[in-house]
């Protein structure tokens, strides 16, 4: 298969640096590129053994269909599910094995692998993690690293020390404090609140520019279908528990009083009402131990996001159609309310199935969907049940179907 312009451009730039990183838009080939880039350094034998580290789910159901599609020279093994399982696939003769963030802290120290791959780079941004630190240890027998993400900055300009860390030190140095002393301005040092200074983004970029190929989305975006994005309203029938809720930090729901202890939980509380139903904690009576018991359950008030649902899925006139979910209780009441709805746990092969067109109803949730999976072939609209607090979560899932390979233009209805 041919790579765009652009790609090969990327390709090129890898090739020729060891330590490098590419920041592109979701679904602009980071996979692709960097299968390609890797061919090239064993053909010429730069490095014959590669590691790939990345999301459990990007490790089962990307990566292998992709090293078929874009690199079929080279061997893989997957390093995901038991221990026995992952140390066969760590002690097997493949060009290339493919690990999950998870089990970073569980590799031994002595890999044969003359290069790294760290796909959804965001995954290493703090360098005080577990397994950052562990991993950290076991860097220098990686001659070749290269880091992927098209999230680099979007919680924050913080969060750009450890993924650079991770790939090269000489980019922004080794010390976590230096960084920020000379980056931004503390604003409360007892809470860590540390703000960037006038122009610290811009000097941050020139400062890892040798090291980065910036993709920037018109270059990629003008490629793909459009992506409509419609605000979906519908009437919350009593508006006054909510009210309250914001209000007072507790509301009467029914028969029971909900109550949120900080504003942090009168946020979530707030989310799930705008829904129509709230999580209420009831604890019972102390067990033989001498411990209370809790426990959680929803209490529903009201379906009407869920009848907006119905009238959106008719109107897509029963097209493919992902539904993204936030609270376990969504999930619970889509099964009920749809039987022929399928989430990505119900086989290891939902994702092929999907981008067959054998799914109608398909359930994700961004923290699991929200990255590498490509569901572009099965489908083009998208509802969002609720929305993640994570601008980067949204965006993500957002690209799991407007990406490349999507042929026609994507509809995504948020409620």
């Amino acid at each position: 298969m041919d790579l765009r312009p652009y790609q090969n451009d990327a390709v090129t730039f890898l090739y020729e640096r060891d330590r490098a990183m590419i920041l592109a838009p979701v679904g602009a080939g980071k996979t692709a590129i960097t299968l390609r880039a890797m061919a090239e350094m064993k053909r010429d034998g730069h490095a014959r053994r590669w590691l790939v580290v990345a999301p459990k789910r990007v490790c089962t159901d990307v990566w292998p269909v992709e090293v078929a599609k874009w690199a079929p020279s080279l061997s893989y093994s997957v390093a995901v599910g038991t221990s026995t399982q992952r140390k066969a696939a760590l002690s097997s003769s493949s060009d290339i094995v493919i690990v999950n963030y998870d089990n970073l802290d569980k590799l031994p120290a002595d890999l044969p692998f003359q290069g790294v791959v760290f796909d959804e780079l965001t995954r290493l941004k703090n360098p005080s993690g577990k397994r950052f630190k562990a991993f950290y240890k076991v860097l220098d027998r990686f001659p070749v690293r290269w880091g992927l993400t098209g999230s680099f900055t979007s919680n924050g300009l913080e969060d750009v020390f450890g993924q650079c860390k991770v790939v090269d030190e000489a980019l922004l140095g080794r010390a976590k404090g230096a960084f920020l002393q000379q980056y931004f301005v503390c604003i409360n040092r007892e809470f860590g609140d540390w703000q960037p200074r006038r122009g610290a983004l811009e000097q941050v970029m020139a400062r890892i520019r040798p090291a980065t190929f910036v993709l920037e989305p018109g270059v990629y975006k003008d490629k793909l279908p459009p992506c409509h994005v419609v605000e979906m309203r519908c009437d919350m029938p009593d508006r006054e528990p909510y009210e309250k809720m914001k209000r007072d930090f507790v509301a009467e729901v029914g028969t029971r009083e909900i109550t949120a202890l900080s504003a942090a939980a009168v946020t979530s509380k707030l989310q799930q009402m705008a829904g129509g139903w709230v999580y209420d904690t009831v604890t019972e009576a102390m067990d033989t131990a001498g411990v209370f018991k809790s426990y959680k359950f929803a209490h529903w008030f009201s379906r009407h996001r869920f009848d907006l649902l119905d009238e959106i899925l008719e109107g897509n006139q029963q097209d493919n159609t992902l539904i993204v979910y936030n609270f376990v209780e969504e999930l619970a009441q889509l099964k009920t309310r749809y039987p022929h709805l399928w989430t990505l746990d119900d086989g290891a092969d939902v994702v092929e199935r999907w981008n067959k067109g054998q799914i109608r109803l398909l359930a994700v949730h961004p923290k699991s969907a929200g990255h590498g999976l490509n569901l572009q072939y099965g489908g083009n609209k998208m509802v969002f049940l609720s929305l993640p607090w994570s601008l980067e979560l949204y965006e993500q899932t957002v690209g799991r179907i407007h990406r490349g390979g999507q042929e026609k233009d994507v509809l995504v209805s948020i409620t």
